[in-house]
């Protein structure tokens, strides 16, 4: 089992908070994992993907977005998002110096959103994503699609999807992607709402999204 510690980078801003996670084998790669606009670093996602993550070989930071390190409460503000991907950025530069490998970075809803973008922003940043319920529309407004950068994004990506997810669904997101030019995976978690983790997806969720995550990355 893996072992993690508090971690805190305040070189510059904004600063990197959070925690690492340390494989009892590392493979050399590492990863960036973040929170959605209601929840923070220790949500029951995270840290059980942080876990199996580290425990697979992966070296993990997870941590708190700039706008949750400012308050520990409420939604984050549209006009401060771009300070959340330039603390994404930080925590990538964090991670970079610490290992040798592949950097990937991940993200649940509104996390994995601003990684997506930051990504298309700066095309070398990242090796790959990992997108945990990407928040494609907000619920019963399907017209609202948040997909603006999605043919900029050439950075490769693997979406992981809740089949009962208001956010959108499995047919959105299939078309969704077919505006990305990178080679991206929907990977559909039958039963699973916005939250992937809950009594229908079960204790083996991590270990299939990894399973699936290391299988798309090879190819790649």
């Amino acid at each position: 089992m893996s072992a993690y510690r508090e971690f805190s980078d305040l070189s510059a801003e904004p600063a990197v908070r959070g925690f690492i996670h340390e494989p009892p084998q590392s493979n050399g790669d590492g990863l960036v994992l973040t929170h959605g606009a209601g929840a923070n670093c220790q949500s029951k996602l995270l840290i059980a993907l942080a876990d199996a993550f580290a425990d697979a070989g992966y070296l993990v930071l997870r941590c708190d977005l700039p706008f949750r390190q400012s308050r520990p409460h409420g939604p984050p503000f549209p006009a401060m998002a771009a300070r959340d991907r330039e603390g994404l950025r930080r925590a990538v530069d964090v991670l970079r110096s610490r290992t040798s490998g592949r950097i990937f970075l991940g993200g649940h809803s509104y996390g994995g959103r601003q990684g997506s973008m930051l990504a298309a922003e700066q095309p070398q940043l990242v090796d790959g994503l990992l997108l945990l319920s990407y928040p494609l529309h907000p619920p019963r407004k399907p017209t609202e699609l948040r997909t603006a950068h999605f043919a900029k994004l050439k950075t490769p990506a693997l979406f992981v999807h809740g089949g009962r997810d208001p956010f959108g669904s499995h047919a959105e997101m299939k078309a969704a992607l077919g505006l990305v030019p990178a080679q991206t995976m929907l990977m559909e978690i039958e039963g699973a709402g916005h939250e992937l983790l809950g009594k229908k997806t079960g204790e083996e969720l991590p270990s299939r999204i990894i399973q699936a995550f290391q299988q798309f990355f090879k190819q790649i």
